[in-house]
């Protein structure tokens, strides 16, 4: 079937159309996003008319691309910023009548254990226990596990750009404020990965995340014109050069290197700190780039479940 699926991050809103059926590879068809940064759009907790504006606007024009493209059905979704915000569930119920179908809000949890899902079906069974990293706009998520269904699954408040918005001040922000930046990232960071240290040791580690991708393509990865299919891996080393280089430039300085996109060039410093703590207090020295993230386990989940159905239906039938 020919699925939609609109998903408002905090980074950006995007609009992603896939040919897919059950046990094959969701096949992107046709793409439109925008950048709107919605958690910097937050005032006094609640999502901006500005931004709820250009939310409708996009929603319409999404609507128009189901419908010139011949989707079948659309799956919506919201995360953390929509999700932490005083009037999310009035924003919420706008949104979903302008996009012809419910706006679901994920949990971190919830997007922690999609995003696994989308990784272990693109790694496959051979990666063994498998942990899973996610860094986005709002949140970083982790989860780790053997099945599809992970052992745990955790999400904190540590995304990119929340982490420039409210730890990292100046252009570029001075020794000091990055110091102090690391220590409260690590000391929010280091009781939410408990539960990912009690699960077992992970054989393979991977990272999902245009945050994550920029960082290893900062360290010499290959660049998104290679496709999908080659290897990137970045090192905690590697990242720590990154780090490095990072502090040292300005927004636009940051925008002209290759991998970083204008529009995440004022956070991609936060991200790599988040990035570096989390290696750090998960003891791992290396991780692949994955390219399946949260709008791939959920369309994975929803295959999965129309599948179900199926199966159902037809035995019902060969029992009647």
């Amino acid at each position: 079937m020919r699925l939609g699926v609109i998903d408002i991050g905090s980074n950006t809103v995007h609009m992603l159309v896939v040919d897919a059926h059950h046990g094959a590879r969701p096949l992107p068809a046709v793409t439109h996003k925008i950048a709107l940064r919605l958690s910097e759009h937050l005032a006094d907790g609640r999502v901006g008319d500005a931004a709820v504006q250009t939310l409708t606007a996009f929603l319409d024009e999404a609507r128009e691309l189901a419908d010139e493209h011949g989707v079948e059905e659309v799956l919506a979704f919201a995360t953390s910023a929509i999700r932490e915000a005083r009037n999310g569930d009035e924003v919420l119920d706008l949104l979903g009548s302008r996009a012809g179908t419910p706006v679901h809000v994920l949990s971190g949890a919830d997007e922690a254990r999609m995003t696994f899902l989308a990784a272990r079906r693109w790694s496959g069974w051979s990666a063994g226990t498998l942990l899973v990293l996610d860094i986005g706009g709002g949140s970083l998520e982790m989860a780790i596990g053997m099945d599809e269904e992970p052992d745990a699954a955790v999400s904190v408040p540590l995304g990119a750009g929340r982490v420039t918005t409210d730890l990292l001040p100046g252009d570029p922000p001075g020794p000091d404020v990055i110091g102090r930046a690391r220590r409260e990232i690590r000391a929010e960071l280091a009781s939410a990965v408990r539960p990912i240290l009690r699960a077992r040791e992970p054989d393979t580690v991977v990272a999902t995340s245009k945050t994550f991708r920029s960082l290893a393509r900062l360290a010499g990865a290959a660049s998104s014109s290679a496709g999908p299919l080659v290897e990137r891996t970045l090192t905690r080393s590697a990242l720590r050069e990154v780090i490095s280089e990072l502090t040292t430039l300005s927004t636009h300085e940051r925008s002209l290197l290759g991998g970083v996109s204008p529009t995440r060039a004022a956070q991609v410093l936060g991200g790599a700190l988040v990035a570096e703590a989390a290696m750090d207090l998960l003891r791992v020295e290396r991780l692949t780039i994955c390219p399946w993230a949260l709008r791939e386990g959920l369309i994975l989940r929803r295959l999965d479940t129309l599948a179900d159905f199926t199966t159902q239906r037809g035995a019902w039938v060969g029992d009647a």
